[in-house]
């Protein structure tokens, strides 16, 4: 059993700096031969990273994309133009428009395609309709997070147009991607809009196995004080073996793990977790 999940594009540099980033995340996901995709950025700039890891993106079996934000859907028309010879899965409402409210205004924040161009591209896809799904062997994508921790509140200037009028988006649609290894699993996360304890915590619940790692973004950038302080205590777990979390994390959160936990690196662009 061999696992490989390499980071195409994220907010942030790392070594390699022929790599471009951006805000948005995307991971490259190997698993006993299957090659899976979490999420495409905004644009169509990870698969010129791709291209530079040597990265085959023409053999994916699956996209998973977590949310319907721009961020993370951005790519799949690019992706069109090398291969639709995938199955494409996302979450219930994963069409619904999205925006976000600041100052009086409203911005949309959602997709740049519809299931009308999925269509036209020939492109397989369907929504989990099951909190647990398993795509592969040992890969799984979980959705439905029972919403426990009381302090994981989603930042109401989120928001959806739903029959007409402006509704709070309760990222219903929000889906993660668990790879299962020898030590344990490891958890893919978009944003965690819904929580991130609320999601790690269902993942285990319905496997039954420990989280291991953890990959992508918490949305920690939006916590308060009290809130943060809870998810880093949450962290700490024994069983973390790796917190490459970014994104949306927010420098707090992750400033404090790298002087506080010797679990944490910053999972930037380029970087890849092996588990052999």
């Amino acid at each position: 059993m061999s696992v490989k999940i390499t980071t195409l594009i994220e907010n942030s540099p790392g070594e390699h700096k022929a790599l471009k980033t951006e805000h948005g995340i995307s991971f490259f996901i190997e698993k006993d031969g299957h090659r899976l995709l979490f999420d495409t950025g905004q644009s169509g700039t990870f698969i010129e990273n791709a291209e530079q890891l040597r990265v085959d993106l023409s053999s994916l079996e699956y996209v998973v994309i977590s949310h319907g934000h721009y961020d993370h859907s951005g790519g799949v028309r690019a992706l069109a133009e090398i291969t639709t010879n995938f199955e494409l899965i996302m979450g219930q409402g994963f069409f619904e428009e999205k925006y976000g409210f600041k100052n009086g205004r409203y911005e949309y924040l959602g997709n740049n395609f519809d299931e009308d161009f999925l269509r036209s591209q020939q492109i397989r896809y369907r929504f989990v309709d099951q909190a647990l799904t398993e795509l592969v062997p040992g890969v799984y994508v979980v959705t439905q997070f029972p919403r426990k921790h009381r302090d994981e509140v989603i930042n109401p200037r989120f928001k959806l147009m739903k029959n007409g009028q402006m509704q709070p988006d309760p990222f219903n649609d929000e889906v993660l991607v668990a790879v299962d290894t020898p030590k344990g699993l490891i958890v893919l996360l978009g944003c965690s809009h819904p929580g991130m304890k609320n999601m790690l915590d269902a993942t285990i619940e319905l496997l039954g196995r420990p989280v291991h790692g953890v990959l992508g973004g918490t949305h920690l950038v939006e916590a308060s004080d009290s809130s943060l302080i809870k998810s880093l205590d949450y962290l700490n777990s024994d069983d973390l073996e790796y917190i490459g979390v970014s994104h949306c994390t927010g420098d707090a959160a992750m400033q404090n793990l790298a002087a506080s936990n010797s679990h944490y690196y910053h999972n930037r662009t380029g970087s890849s977790l092996i588990v052999a």
